[in-house]
C-alpha cells in the first residue's frame, strides 16, 4: 500500500479567496516565526514549504541595483512628458525585465520601491530628479500610470507589487531624519496627500514607505496619518515598509522614544508593516519586536495584522500559486510558470529599447528658440562642447547600462563625425609635489574594465572600490589629469583613458572608477590654498593627499608635519599632507572657443553629475551653474552667436537666457539620452516636453528649504506671485497649435469643459494640452491657476481635435479648516485652456452653486490650534507621540494665530486653553484689545504634561463684547505649546 497523499492546505488552494488562504497560513504560523516574518528578509519556513521574502526593489526608471537593465529617463524626465499613456509602457516594460531578472536571480525582488511621488516643492531639494512634478494633480497622474504598468491587468496577481515613497511632505536631505516640516492642514490635503491619495484610490498600490523626516514634530515612521489617511482609501491590504535605518533613528538620532522597543511597538501600532533595519541581519529588530511583546507594549493581534497586509502583497504576486501566476516564477528563481508566463520574461528587448528611446525624445522640453533650431544636418557644421556633451550619467537608483548613448555620440551619428567637433571644457593640469615630482599614473594591465555595479548588490553602499590597480606615484614623469569642476569647490579629476581618481578602502588613489558614484562618493576632491600651492582633499574622507614611498594615500592631516616640511622635500616624509603645485597645461574655455569659432552652430551641454552637490543626503545650495560650466558658456557665446544651450540635469537652474538664441532642458535620459538629444536638435522630432516644475529666475525667489508652507510662503505655480524664469507647463514647439471654442457646462456631478486645438504648422508634432482653474472671489487665498486636466496628443499639419474634459465637482473644492473637509465654495471659477500655466489661449468663467460658508460654531467646537487661517511666527508640532497637533512659537519669536469668522452667539463668557510649557497666551477678537492672558503656573514636565487654564471674558453686568462673529486672534509667548482653545457662554 502507499501512503495517502496529505490534503492540500487551504492556504494552497487557489480557488480560496486570499483572505481565508491567509488566514489559514497565519494559523499555522509560530510566534517566532510570524514575528520573524516582520523584518525586510523574511526567512523561509521549510516546514510549509515557504519561501524566504524580502520587500524592497528598486525600480524608479528601470531595475536597479541588480546589475544591467534597461535605464529610462529620470523620473522627472518622464514627468517632463506629461504622458501618463507612455509612462505606463514604461512601468509595465520595467515589471517585466524585473520578473526577468528574478528568474535568474532570487535576489531580485518582486515588491518594487517606485515611483517617487514626492512634490517637487522647493528645487533646491537633492532628490529632486527622483519625483514627477511639483503639481499633486500631474504627480498622481503620472504615478498611477507607472503603478499600473508595474502592477500589469490581470484582476487578481500582480506582476511587480509598487510601494510609493515618501509617506509624507518630504523635500530636505539637509538633516532629514531630525528636521521638522510645519505642514497646516489645507496644505496638508491640499497637497501632500493629494498625490498619494490619487494614486492609491486607483487601485494599483501596494503600500507606502514612510519618510525620514518628521511632520508637525512626529516622525513619520510613527505618522497617525497612516491610519486615519492611508488605509481609509482603499479596501486593499496596504504594505506599509519602513525606510532603511529609519526604526533606528527613532531612538539614534531623533530621540523619538527612550527604547528600541518602544520605537518599534509605536511604529507597528501606527502602521509600520516591515522593518527596513540592519541590512540582511534581521535578529537585532525581531529581537526589539520580542521584547516589546514581552514588555506588553505589542500584541500578537497587532503582530498578526502586519504579517497580514505583507502576506497579502506575496499571495497576489502569486507566490503560492506558481502554475496559476500568469506573470510566472512569482516565488523563486527556477518557479514554474504558467502556460504563456515566457512572454512576460521580456528583458532588453528591441520594444524595450525603443520605448526607452521614445521616453527620452518625449522628456525634451524646448525652453527658448529664436529660430536657430532646428539645426540642418547636412548643412550644418556643429561643435559640441561642455562637461556633459559626451556623458551619459546615471544616477543613485540607476541600473547598469547595457546600451549608452552620449550627445557626442547621438550627434556624430545623426550628423556625421565629419560635421561634428568636440571640446569637453575641462582643464587638462599637472600636481606637482613640493619636491619637484608629478602625480603620475600607472597604467591600467590590458584586461576588459569593471563597471561599478555590474555584478548587482542588495545595498550598492557596500560595494567596495577596487584595489587590484597600481596606486598613483610622484615621479619625474607626470600623468595630464582633466580637471571639472562641478560648483562649490567639488572636482573630478580623469587619466588620459576615462579612470576616474577614486580612493578604496585601504586610502590609497588610483585611477579605477568608470564614473563618480556610491553612497560616499569617492572620486570627488577639493583644492584648498595652503602654503603657496594646494592641499588635495579628497571629500569622501575628508582626509588630504599624501606622497608616501609606497604609493599617493589620503592621511590624518598633521598639520605641524606639513608647515615643518622643509623645502624640495616630499610631504610624506615628514607624514604631513602634500602641498601641490596646480600646472594648467589647457585651459578648458579655451578649447571651447577655438571649437565654437569653427562651427555653424554650438551645443553647450551643461548640468550636473547625479551624484555631486544634489542627490540623497545633499540638498543644493543655489540655483546657478557652476562657475567653470558658466564660464564655458560665455567662452562659446563669445565665439559664435548661434548658441544652443542644452540643459541636462536633475533639476532647475536659474541661466539668463537673453543672448542665447535657443536653450532647452532635458532630466539625465537613460540609454538613448544622445540619440533623443540630437534627433530634437536635428528637427526628426519635434520636442514636446513640459516643465514639470517652475524654474525660478533667482536664488531670493525661493522660501527656505523647510517651509513646507506653499501657501504661507506662495510657493509653487500654484501660489507664486512673482516672474518666473520659465513657468510650470513651459515648452515650445517647432510646430504652432490654434486653441478655439472654449465652453464650460455645469451638470449635476461636475463640470464639462470643450474645446478645439489646431496644428497650424507644417509638421506633424505633439501638444500637450493644459486646462487650469482659477477661483475668481475666494474667501481665502487659492491657488492663482490649478491644474485640473491635461492631454499629450499628435496632430498632422492642420488637423484639429475636440478636446473634452470631465471634471468632478471635486475639482473646484478646498480643505475647509473651519468644518474639516472638503468645501466647494459657491462663485464664479474661471477655466483657462492653453499650453502652459502661462500660456494661457482660451477662458471662460461659471458659477458654482457650491455649499455657502458657516462660521466656525466655537461655544460648541472650540477651535483646534493648528486649524488655523493665518499665522506667523509659528510651528505645527506634535500634540502627543501618538496623534494630534499642537502649535508653537518659533524660537525667541512671538507668534500670531488667526481665526476668521469666528461665530460666539449671544457671547462667551469665559476662555480655557489646553496648554504645556512655560509662556503665555493672549486673546483679542477683531483689531481690539487683549481680552485674556493665560499662563501656566508652573511649567510642564513634559512637552506632552498639557494643563486647562481658563479666563473670564466678560463678568456679571457686564456686557458680553464676544456676542456675534468675529476674527480670534491668539498671540503665544515662550516655550508653549497650544493645542486647544475652547468658549463657553
Amino acid at each position: 500500500m502507499t501512503a495517502p497523499t496529505p490534503p492540500t492546505p487551504p492556504f494552497r488552494d487557489p480557488h480560496l479567496p486570499f483572505a481565508k488562504r491567509i488566514d489559514d497560513l497565519l494559523s499555522r504560523l509560530t510566534l517566532e516565526e510570524r514575528t520573524g516574518a516582520l523584518h525586510q528578509f523574511t526567512p523561509a519556513v521549510e516546514r510549509l514549504g515557504i519561501a524566504a521574502f524580502r520587500t524592497g526593489q528598486e525600480a524608479l526608471h528601470g531595475v536597479a541595483w541588480m546589475g544591467p537593465a534597461t535605464v529610462f529617463p529620470q523620473a522627472v524626465g518622464l514627468g517632463a512628458t506629461w504622458n501618463p499613456e507612455l509612462v505606463r509602457r514604461v512601468g509595465e516594460a520595467v515589471s517585466r525585465e524585473t520578473r526577468a531578472m528574478r528568474a535568474r536571480d532570487e535576489r531580485v525582488g518582486l515588491n518594487v520601491w517606485a515611483p517617487t511621488v514626492n512634490l517637487l516643492r522647493h528645487p533646491l531639494w537633492g532628490r529632486n530628479e527622483e519625483g514627477y512634478s511639483e503639481d499633486p494633480r500631474l504627480t498622481s497622474a503620472i504615478a498611477t500610470a507607472y503603478t499600473r504598468g508595474l502592477r500589469g491587468d490581470h484582476p487578481v496577481y500582480w506582476r511587480t507589487a509598487p510601494v510609493l515613497k515618501h509617506w509624507l511632505a518630504h523635500n530636505n536631505e539637509t538633516a532629514r531624519d531630525t528636521t521638522s516640516g510645519s505642514v497646516r492642514p489645507r496644505v496638508l490635503h491640499e497637497y501632500d496627500l493629494r498625490a498619494f491619495r490619487d494614486a492609491v484610490e486607483a487601485g494599483a498600490v501596494a503600500g507606502v514607505m514612510p519618510a525620514y523626516n518628521l511632520v508637525n514634530g512626529r516622525p513619520n515612521h510613527v505618522s497617525p496619518y497612516l491610519r486615519e489617511q492611508l488605509r481609509t482609501w482603499t479596501e486593499e491590504e496596504l504594505l506599509v515598509c519602513s525606510d532603511a535605518g529609519a526604526p533606528s533613528n527613532l531612538v539614534d538620532s531623533e530621540h523619538y522614544f527612550d527604547t528600541h522597543e518602544e520605537a518599534v511597538a509605536a511604529s507597528l501600532r501606527a502602521g509600520v508593516d516591515s522593518f527596513t533595519d540592519h541590512g540582511t541581519d534581521s535578529s537585532v529588530i525581531v529581537g526589539r519586536l520580542e521584547g516589546a511583546l514581552r514588555q506588553g507594549l505589542l500584541t500578537e493581534a497587532e503582530i498578526d495584522g502586519a504579517v497580514r497586509r505583507q502576506l497579502s502583497v506575496r499571495f497576489r504576486l502569486g507566490e503560492f500559486d506558481p502554475g496559476a501566476d500568469p506573470y510566472g516564477g512569482g516565488g523563486s528563481a527556477g518557479a514554474p510558470q504558467a502556460e504563456g508566463g515566457a512572454d512576460e520574461h521580456a528583458f532588453d528587448t528591441p520594444e524595450h529599447r525603443a520605448l526607452a528611446q521614445e521616453a527620452a525624445e518625449q522628456a525634451v522640453v524646448l525652453l527658448k528658440n529664436d529660430g536657430l533650431l532646428p539645426l540642418a544636418p547636412a548643412h550644418t557644421r556643429v561643435a559640441v562642447v561642455g562637461l556633459l556633451a559626451d556623458e551619459c550619467k546615471l544616477d543613485w537608483y540607476s541600473g547598469t547600462l547595457i546600451h549608452r548613448s552620449t550627445p557626442l555620440e547621438g550627434l556624430y551619428e545623426r550628423f556625421g563625425a565629419e560635421r561634428v567637433e568636440f571640446a569637453e571644457g575641462v582643464d587638462r593640469v599637472l600636481l606637482k609635489t613640493s619636491a619637484g615630482a608629478f602625480l603620475h599614473v600607472p597604467p591600467a594591465p590590458d584586461t576588459p574594465e569593471a563597471v561599478r555595479g555590474a555584478e548587482g548588490a542588495l545595498d550598492p553602499a557596500l560595494l567596495a572600490g577596487r584595489t587590484d590597480l597600481a596606486p598613483l606615484t610622484a615621479g619625474p614623469e607626470g600623468t595630464e589629469l582633466a580637471l571639472a569642476d562641478w560648483g562649490e569647490g567639488v572636482l573630478t579629476l580623469r587619466a588620459p583613458d576615462g579612470r576616474y581618481l577614486s580612493v578604496a578602502e585601504d586610502g590609497y588613489l588610483r585611477a579605477s572608477a568608470d564614473q563618480p558614484g556610491g553612497w560616499v562618493v569617492q572620486e570627488t576632491f577639493r583644492l584648498e590654498p595652503h602654503g603657496g600651492g594646494h592641499l588635495l582633499r579628497h571629500v569622501g574622507t575628508g582626509l588630504p593627499v599624501q606622497v608616501a614611498a609606497d604609493g599617493v594615500k589620503v592621511a590624518p592631516e598633521s598639520a605641524a608635519a606639513a608647515e615643518s616640511t622643509p623645502a624640495g622635500q616630499d610631504a610624506a616624509a615628514g607624514a604631513g599632507p602634500e602641498v601641490f603645485e596646480l600646472i594648467v597645461t589647457e585651459h578648458g574655455e579655451e578649447a571651447v572657443a577655438r571649437a565654437a569659432a569653427r562651427a555653424d552652430a554650438v551645443v553647450v551641454v551643461a548640468g550636473n553629475d547625479p551624484h555631486i552637490n544634489g542627490r540623497e543626503t545633499e540638498d543644493r545650495t543655489t540655483l546657478r551653474l557652476p562657475a567653470q560650466q558658466e564660464l564655458l558658456l560665455r567662452s562659446a557665446r563669445a565665439a559664435n552667436p548661434n548658441i544652443v544651450l542644452a540643459l541636462v540635469s536633475a533639476y532647475p537652474y536659474a541661466v539668463d537666457p537673453t543672448d542665447l538664441p535657443a536653450m532647452l532642458w532635458t532630466a539625465h535620459g537613460g540609454q538613448a539620452a544622445g540619440t533623443a538629444l540630437a534627433r530634437v536638435l536635428a528637427g526628426d522630432v519635434s520636442p514636446a516636453g513640459r516643465l514639470p516644475q517652475t524654474w525660478y529666475a533667482d536664488d531670493a525667489d525661493l522660501p527656505g528649504l523647510l517651509d513646507y508652507d506653499v501657501i504661507g510662503s506662495r510657493q509653487t505655480y500654484l501660489y507664486f506671485g512673482g516672474t518666473p524664469l520659465f513657468p510650470f507647463g513651459h515648452g515650445l514647439s517647432y510646430a504652432a497649435f490654434a486653441y478655439g471654442g472654449l465652453t464650460a457646462r455645469a451638470e449635476e456631478q461636475g463640470v464639462r469643459v470643450s474645446f478645439t486645438v489646431t496644428n497650424t504648422g507644417a509638421d506633424t508634432a505633439d501638444e500637450v494640452v493644459q486646462l487650469y482653474t482659477r477661483a475668481m472671489d475666494p474667501s481665502v487665498p487659492r491657488p492663482l491657476r490649478e491644474l485640473v486636466a491635461h492631454r499629450r496628443l499628435s496632430l498632422a499639419p492642420g488637423e484639429t481635435a475636440g478636446i473634452t474634459f470631465e471634471l468632478p465637482l471635486s475639482a473646484f473644492a478646498f480643505w475647509d479648516v473651519a468644518v474639516g473637509r472638503w468645501r466647494v465654495e459657491p462663485g464664479r471659477y474661471e477655466l483657462l485652456a492653453g499650453a502652459s500655466s502661462a500660456d494661457v489661449r482660451q477662458r471662460t468663467t461659471l458659477t458654482l452653486d457650491g455649499e455657502p460658508a458657516v462660521p466656525r460654531a466655537v461655544l460648541e467646537h472650540g477651535l483646534d490650534a493648528a486649524g488655523f487661517d493665518e499665522q506667523s511666527g509659528t510651528e505645527i508640532v506634535d500634540r502627543t507621540r501618538e496623534s494630534g497637533d499642537a502649535v508653537t512659537p518659533v524660537a525667541g519669536q512671538e507668534g500670531e494665530l488667526v481665526f476668521r469668522r469666528c461665530d460666539f452667539g449671544n457671547g462667551a463668557r469665559e476662555v480655557t486653553v489646553e496648554v504645556s510649557g512655560e509662556g503665555t497666551v493672549e486673546l483679542s477678537l477683531d483689531d481690539g484689545p487683549v481680552l485674556a492672558g493665560l499662563s501656566p503656573s508652573a511649567p510642564a514636565s513634559g512637552p506632552y504634561e498639557y494643563v486647562t487654564l481658563g479666563a473670564p471674558l466678560a463678568s456679571p453686568g457686564v456686557p458680553v463684547a464676544t456676542a456675534g462673529v468675529h476674527e480670534v486672534r491668539l498671540r503665544l509667548r515662550g516655550a508653549l505649546r497650544l493645542a486647544r482653545v475652547g468658549f463657553s457662554a
